[in-house]
């Protein structure tokens, strides 16, 4: 294209080097208003609820066992993991595997809303009329940035084709009575990011969760979400465009500030999660509501997987197993041999490490050693929270970089405890100081009271 600029339905795109892959004059028309769809989509948030805490949508770990233990932790909204649409629609064996007979029912399971990833409008909906009825909304995917995606050519690297994704979404708005969402990661430019945005919005989409990322950040090069461009999104969309920010989420604090901070109706947590269900848990005071103890959350969460119907919530165990444990097994590495070498769907193996765990924990409780660990924040971080040191023995984020700072977890129970002796010491030996200098101060002041 020569032009500068390419006008959509869903407004003007900048052009550049990457403005060839946006749609062209003829694309399918979109409906007149954005309004009027962004109307059906507050209610349908209203209707749910009006969820502030989501689940993400993580490929094979926000399966029914860990929405549940989520749900009992704070979220409001889950999202079931990405589902493969032409395989969720041809594959029967797929299918149960993925999606059990518990999975969207009303009284364990809601709100629920089912995430697809696609590239074939009449795959897409074939899947999804499959689920119609038994979730709040399906979703489809077009922020995945892994290898997979962009071989299966889905996700978001259908974000070079803004054709494909408009016919995607709207093919399930005209056929489903079933609302459809879509999840989206962001450009570099964002005006090129805002037309995309009106672009999806144009095809039917009911929300937008807008993860504040661009395609290329993943990784060891995550980086920061960019909170400032999913405010500005936010800010020149229609008003009741129902939008949830995902990314830079670590404690159950971020949450409200990130609300703050972008004006958007809720957020969405998929590591921070993982690590953390209680990171939902907001407007809690107890360490075991905010920081759960690994051997409680370990049996509880287990407790739930192994009775959970169809395969997907067995074959998700030991990652989760890992991910609840992450900052404990640098420390027992027994423990992280015993649980490498499980077998799949091994429930009584499972069940040993669990034991296992409940162990070591109810040891160092036994010892009295955890009374003089602490809880301590670092110094404001860029991002504009600050890292904790949580004992290993609780549930934590997790951190990419490690450099010291961001270790929480990683150092020994007595090195911690150590550690924190010396900083009571010197606080004790400043308080000495000051009493001292004090008493001098009277003594040379008693003289001349008398």
């Amino acid at each position: 294209m020569t032009t500068s600029s390419l006008s959509t339905a869903a407004g003007t795109v900048p052009a550049d080097d990457a403005a060839a892959s946006v749609p062209t004059t003829d694309a399918a028309p979109a409906p007149a208003t954005l309004e009027k769809i962004n109307y059906i989509g507050r209610e349908l948030f209203e209707k749910i609820g009006k969820p502030r805490t989501v689940l993400a949508p993580m490929v094979d770990q926000s399966e029914l066992a860990w929405r549940i233990i989520s749900r009992k932790y704070g979220a409001d909204l889950c999202y079931t993991p990405m589902y493969h649409a032409r395989l969720f629609a041809t594959s029967e064996t797929y299918r149960n595997d993925m999606f059990s007979e518990l999975d969207g029912d009303e009284k364990v399971d809601r709100p629920l809303v089912v995430q697809f990833c696609a590239n074939k409008p009449d795959e897409l909906l074939a899947a999804a009329r499959l689920v119609e009825g038994r979730c709040d909304a399906v979703d489809l995917n077009i922020g995945c940035p892994q290898g997979i995606a962009k071989r299966g050519k889905y996700g978001a690297f259908l974000m070079d084709d803004w054709d494909l994704i408009w016919n995607l979404i709207n093919v399930l708005h005209k056929n489903l009575k079933t609302p459809v969402t879509a999840k989206i990661r962001v450009y570099e430019d964002r005006e090129k990011t805002l037309a995309y945005a009106k672009h999806v919005l144009s095809a039917g989409a009911q929300f937008l969760t807008v993860h504040g990322r661009t395609r290329e950040m993943k990784g060891q090069k995550t980086g920061l979400a960019d909170w400032s461009i999913i405010r500005y999104l936010r800010d020149n969309l229609p008003p009741e465009t129902v939008m949830i920010a995902n990314g830079n989420l670590l404690y159950q604090e971020d949450i409200p500030r990130s609300l703050e901070a972008t004006k958007t109706d809720a957020v969405m947590s998929a590591e921070g999660n993982l690590y953390n269900p209680a990171i939902f848990n907001l407007g809690k005071d107890k360490l075991d509501d905010r920081f759960p103890r690994v051997d409680k959350l370990l049996r509880e969460y287990f407790e739930i997987a192994k009775t959970t119907p169809g395969n997907a919530s067995k074959t998700a165990m030991k990652s989760h197993f890992f991910k609840i444990l992450h900052a404990f097994l640098p420390i027992h590495t027994d423990v992280r041999a015993e649980l490498g070498s499980i077998r799949k769907g091994s429930y009584d193996e499972f069940e040993n490490v669990v034991r296992h765990v409940e162990q070591v924990v109810a040891d160092i409780y036994a010892s009295g050693k955890h009374e003089d660990v602490l809880i301590e924040d670092s110094h404001i971080e860029e991002w504009g929270g600050s890292y904790k040191e949580i004992p290993y023995w609780r549930c934590q984020p997790y951190f990419r970089t490690v450099d010291g700072v961001k270790a929480n977890g990683k150092r020994s129970l007595e090195d911690r405890s150590e550690k924190q002796k010396e900083k009571k010491a010197k606080k004790e030996e400043e308080v000495t100081t000051e009493e001292q200098k004090t008493e001098s101060v009277e003594d040379k002041l008693e003289p001349q009271q008398a």
